[in-house]
């Protein structure tokens, strides 16, 4: 198996083509990373959650890295690295235009909402959504193939 860079612009295309990653969070020198659905657009990774740990902690620390990846074989595979910091899109009037953003890239996507919504299928009262994007500020990749 070789293992390579991937190029800038091969990293891109598989972020625009994927919708699940995984995103590392961290607080009190404690990390925890989570499967969450994207979309991504212009440098920046479009998303949405209910209230919880991992928003609860990208407010007090918004450093964030995201991982992605595309495996074929066990010997052929792609992987993006995606370090940036969280940024939530308030639902007040100057946040409408993102927020409206976000949710016209995340319906693209067929189910897009399924994974905020299944966890609190079962509770009572509002369902409280919040959307944000992970601005980019460094993009690497790894590919393998035999």
């Amino acid at each position: 198996m070789i293992v390579e860079d991937l190029p800038r612009h091969a990293c891109i295309e598989l972020l625009a083509r994927t919708r699940l990653g995984r995103l590392a969070c961290a607080q009190n020198q404690q990390p925890y990373v989570t499967p969450f659905f994207f979309a991504y657009r212009l440098e920046a990774l479009y998303s949405f959650s209910r209230l919880g740990q991992k928003i609860a902690w990208m407010r007090s620390n918004p450093l964030v890295c995201v991982e992605v990846d595309e495996i074929e074989t066990p010997h052929s595979w792609s992987s993006v690295i995606v370090s940036g910091h969280y940024e939530e899109l308030p639902p007040t009037p100057e946040g409408e235009p993102e927020r409206k953003l976000a949710y016209s890239l995340l319906q693209e996507r067929p189910v897009w909402w399924e994974p905020g919504y299944a966890k609190t299928a079962s509770r009572e009262g509002p369902l409280e959504l919040v959307y944000f994007r992970v601005h980019a500020t460094h993009i690497s990749g790894r590919t393998a193939r035999p």
